[in-house]
């Protein structure tokens, strides 16, 4: 099996020792992306903007690697405020589609840059 490092200046650089995401044969594993703005760097603000751009950073990382939303099989949800998952449950269900992947969502006490959600997936390559 292969192991290739994805990078992609459509989404935020990474700032510490990990990769954007890690294609090995035919899957690809996601660092968390968080709701930076890639070109400003920037973390957006409030919770929809937030949600929308870690969702556009993760298309880019994934359209690297050679896929898409299409093609995820899990993604982990991380929020600081689990009031939050009605506002993120509707916009990430607007970009799976009809055959969501399978999810976990978790609480957590603090993200980078105090961020409010993280997402991470895996994915097929076809």
């Amino acid at each position: 099996m292969t192991r290739e490092i994805i990078h992609t200046d459509r989404a935020p650089a990474a700032v510490g020792p990990y990769s954007q995401a890690v294609k090995a044969g035919s899957l690809v594993f996601t660092a968390g992306q968080i709701g930076l703005d890639p070109v400003t760097g920037q973390l957006r603000t409030g919770l929809e903007a937030q949600t929308r751009q870690v969702l556009a950073n993760l298309q880019a990382v994934l359209q690297a690697a050679g896929t898409d939303f299409s093609n995820v099989v899990k993604t982990t949800i991380y929020l600081t405020d689990m009031s939050h998952f009605s506002v993120v449950n509707g916009i990430y269900g607007q970009v799976v589609g009809d055959a969501p992947p399978a999810r976990s969502t978790v609480a957590v006490a603090a993200l980078p840059l105090d961020a409010l959600i993280e997402i991470d997936v895996i994915a097929l390559v076809p």
